[in-house]
């Protein structure tokens, strides 16, 4: 089953600053994601603890670590919602206040 990514227009300049590797993982994996498959970690983590069906995929490389988050709308597909620099051991608040302001403008 096919589902449609949908990417906010702020993702995407999140996204262009990430190294080219990065971007090119980052694509691969939401190609998966786009097809059906079922990801778990280390590379998809679920977040449903502070929303459903909410998702961060992570990547690394020697610059750093980079998470993408997306939420699965099952009816329309799934909206990629942020994308950033890790800095942190937690994902900070400021963040997920980001991440749910975003959700809320797509419901």
């Amino acid at each position: 089953m096919e589902r449609e990514i949908i990417f906010l227009k702020q993702v995407k300049k999140e996204i262009e600053e990430f190294p080219f590797n990065i971007r090119k993982e980052i694509l691969d994996t939401l190609m998966l994601l786009k097809l059906g498959h079922r990801l778990s970690m280390p590379l998809d983590r679920n977040l449903s603890s502070i929303l459903p069906s909410l998702h961060e995929l992570r990547f690394k490389d020697q610059a750093g670590q980079y998470r993408v988050v997306y939420w699965i709308k099952t009816a329309e597909g799934i909206y990629i919602v942020h994308a950033f620099k890790k800095k942190t051991q937690k994902l900070p608040q400021k963040n997920i206040d980001l991440i749910l302001k975003r959700i809320r403008e797509i419901k």
